[in-house]
């Protein structure tokens, strides 16, 4: 298939996933929540009872399955016969690396406050302050429902978290940006870093949330190159991971008292240049030992990827 056939094609099986998955959901959830809970979903102004909360996480495990984790493998399926293969999972990753990546996440974190805090504070013109104040709606309503998500109050919930908010959505969105959809655009533009790019202007986009667009943009960057220069999909989806994994753990011993609250403020502050210009040349030089690293395993030099 054509690249644009294969994208066209990739929307659909990732479409009905979605639907099919969100059907046997439903039929799943009745007994576990009762009927009427399933027919009334609660919404953002229904997260004070713990019982709507279960409810959201049951779901958004579902969407995480059926719209990000099923549709890859499908995929790989019908575009390459060997799923794993074709997603790029068959090939290791060195504890070297490894440490690399944890160093990465790391170290980015002031710079992705930085243009976070700068992102935050786009105003639109006058004549589009209607879709301002759509934007604005949608930001509050992901940040609620986010805080509303990682409130716990015990080691089990915390560990429920991490696997809701920091491993299924690694797992999930890279296979599916990265795996899928940045291979079908650097197949169509014959070019690995229009490929990178232009999936990770998508991979931001489809997260509907225009003020903190820039920096996910910066990270979904950072993760598609990881792919291509180490050769190897568990690359992104180990630095996805310790990304959310960070906040969630960050979050919940910020709750217990066990951590200082403004440890969320590095490089979010309008003093934060310096950490800001640190932290961009670390990224800089970790990401030139992770190419280094993996140098012969790099998928731009392997004919196994366009």
């Amino acid at each position: 298939m054509k690249p644009f056939s294969q994208l066209m094609f990739s929307a659909f099986i990732v479409l009905i996933s979605f639907l099919l998955s969100f059907l046997v959901s439903l039929a799943v959830a009745a007994p576990l929540f009762g009927i009427d809970s399933i027919i009334n979903i609660p919404g953002i102004q229904d997260l004070n009872d713990p019982e709507n909360i279960r409810i959201l996480k049951y779901f958004q495990v579902v969407q995480s399955l059926g719209l990000f984790i099923i549709p890859p493998f499908i995929l790989g399926w019908f575009f390459h016969g060997k799923t794993h293969e074709y997603l790029i999972m068959d090939r290791g990753v060195t504890m070297r690396s490894i440490l690399l990546v944890i160093l990465l996440v790391i170290f980015s974190q002031p710079l992705i406050n930085f243009i976070g805090e700068w992102n935050s504070r786009m105003e639109l013109p006058e004549w589009l302050s209607e879709v301002e104040r759509w934007m604005k709606n949608a930001e509050e309503n992901a940040a609620f429902l986010t805080e509303a998500f990682l409130k716990v109050d015990t080691l089990g919930g915390m560990m429920f978290n991490l696997f809701m908010i920091a491993l299924l959505p690694a797992i999930g969105e890279e296979l599916l940006f990265r795996g899928v959809i940045q291979r079908i655009f650097t197949r169509w533009t014959s070019n690995y870093h229009w490929g990178i790019w232009i999936s990770a202007i998508l991979f931001s986009a489809l997260h509907i949330q225009f003020y903190g667009f820039v920096p996910r943009l910066l990270l979904g960057i950072l993760f598609g190159y990881l792919l291509v220069w180490s050769g190897t999909m568990w690359m992104p989806v180990i630095a996805h991971f310790i990304n959310n994994g960070f906040a969630v753990i960050a979050l919940y011993l910020i709750d217990e008292k066990v951590l200082n609250p403004h440890v969320e403020d590095i490089g979010s502050t309008s003093e934060s240049y310096y950490a800001a210009v640190i932290s961009s040349v670390l990224i800089i030089v970790l990401m030139w030992l992770i190419n280094k690293e993996n140098k012969e395993k790099a998928l731009h030099i392997r004919s196994s990827y366009p």
